[in-house]
């Protein structure tokens, strides 16, 4: 039995044990794995999964499995989360409901022309306050 996360991966993680006198031991740090079960609505079925509890966090903040799974990071997925991403893709194209499904990010877009004013302008106040040290 694997001890790693169906739906992202986190596994175990090796590190040191320190003491007092700073003597290093190795150890291994093992991932809080929980057995639960997500109602998909896409597939309508349920999905029993062992993920960690970490993974249980996010997946509340995304709100439901589906969500979580269309907006989570793909390169962090494990395979056997990429595979039912897929069919819950599919499954929301075949409703029509996958616009629904997508967050969308804001992207804010700075005016680099202002950007550039802003910092020119804290330049020229930097510069009078210099002129201004000197002539006292």
């Amino acid at each position: 039995m694997t001890k790693r996360c169906d739906l992202i991966d986190v596994g175990v993680m090796s590190g040191n044990n320190v003491s007092h006198s700073k003597r290093r031991t190795r150890r291994k740090f093992e991932p809080n794995l929980q057995k639960m079960s997500f109602k998909s609505e896409a597939l309508g079925v349920n999905v029993t999964l062992k993920i960690a509890s970490s993974t249980l966090r996010t997946i509340n903040k995304y709100g439901t499995l589906d969500v979580f799974l269309m907006n989570y990071r793909f390169s962090r997925m494990s395979d056997k989360a990429k595979l039912l991403r897929k069919k819950v893709t599919k499954a929301l194209e075949k409703k029509g409901e996958l616009d629904k499904v997508k967050i969308v990010k804001e992207k804010k877009v700075t005016d680099a022309k202002k950007v550039r004013v802003r910092i020119a302008k804290k330049v020229a106040a930097k510069k009078e306050i210099k002129k201004d040290d000197k002539k006292k």
